[in-house]
């Protein structure tokens, strides 16, 4: 446990208000500083954006933070739960909503205990794609939800393959009765994926809720984006609600190339000869090899 005198990133009290951090406790017991809480972000509603993105490993992470992202989603398997804790260590000022699988829990009772161990190892909430009875069980339990609306991936089965939703009034009434139904279960927020803009804006407005925008413009109160995709980290096709405003993916190309091509040269001066050369070997000193030689001669 992180001790009274510095949260989790090492931060004095004294210098965390200076950079308009909070001291916090989460409910796996463990002292910290954050960005946000949950009332904070709930009293951002309809007055800013904020902005998201999903890390997949520790150095995004610390770079997203550095960058100023306001919070960030975090894959959680519960069977190996150090993945999300590395990502947590490296960005620990950034409020992390912990993404839970769907499958990992089959009744509200097993949603409390996967929502405990994401908070034990510090997410300040968990975001998942479960039945409002579930979000209810774990929010009862104190732990902050986050839900999944519109275009859920999971589910996609049922609104007709991995397509936008929304485009008629049944689909569009039937977001926002998803919502509703979150919002009376206890979530904080919710994820809306590729709906229209104009219909997640006049939702956002309906709701307490705050609505986490992927693929439903600027009509949310926060604006999420993968890490994959703000980098570049893939090859295209990219999903038409997405922006790369890197191209990691040909860096590492090149740097592929780049590793293939020192292979192959040392490849061929081990063959020919011309590695190693003086510069790169120790060299016995005085009558070592001699008397060696001689020593190894007798005891065969």
């Amino acid at each position: 446990m992180a001790s009274h005198a510095t949260g989790d990133g090492g931060i004095p009290p004294r210098d965390a208000g200076k950079r308009g951090l909070k001291r916090v406790m989460t409910l796996g017991g463990h002292y910290g500083t954050r960005n946000f809480t949950v009332k904070d972000l709930r009293d951002q509603k309809g007055k800013r954006v904020l902005v998201e993105t999903l890390p997949f490993s520790p150095e995004e992470a610390a770079a997203a933070e550095e960058a100023g992202i306001d919070t960030m989603k975090v894959r959680f398997d519960p069977k190996a739960p150090q993945s999300a804790a590395e990502i947590r260590r490296a960005a620990p000022n950034t409020f992390m909503a912990f993404s839970v699988p769907l499958i990992a829990a089959a009744t509200p009772a097993e949603a409390v205990r996967v929502g405990y161990d994401a908070m034990a190892i510090g997410a300040d909430a968990i975001m998942c794609q479960w039945a409002p009875r579930f979000v209810e069980a774990a929010a009862e339990a104190g732990i902050p939800v986050q839900g999944h609306a519109g275009l859920v991936p999971r589910k996609s089965t049922w609104t007709g393959g991995l397509r936008a939703v929304g485009k008629t009034l049944d689909e569009a009434m039937q977001v926002y009765r998803d919502i509703k139904a979150l919002e009376n279960a206890g979530a904080y927020a919710v994820e809306v994926e590729v709906i229209p803009e104009e219909l997640l804006r006049e939702i956002s407005k309906r709701t307490s809720l705050l609505t986490s925008s992927i693929g439903g413009g600027g009509g949310g109160d926060i604006q999420f984006l993968f890490a994959d995709d703000i980098l570049g980290n893939n090859p295209p096709p990219y999903p038409r609600h997405s922006k790369q405003y890197r191209n990691l993916y040909k860096m590492k190309q090149e740097m592929q190339r780049e590793r293939v091509a020192g292979f192959k040269e040392f490849v061929e001066e081990a063959r020919s000869g011309q590695f190693p050369k003086p510069e790169h070997v120790i060299k016995a000193t005085g009558n070592l090899i001699e008397m060696f030689v001689a020593t190894a001669e007798k005891e065969k």
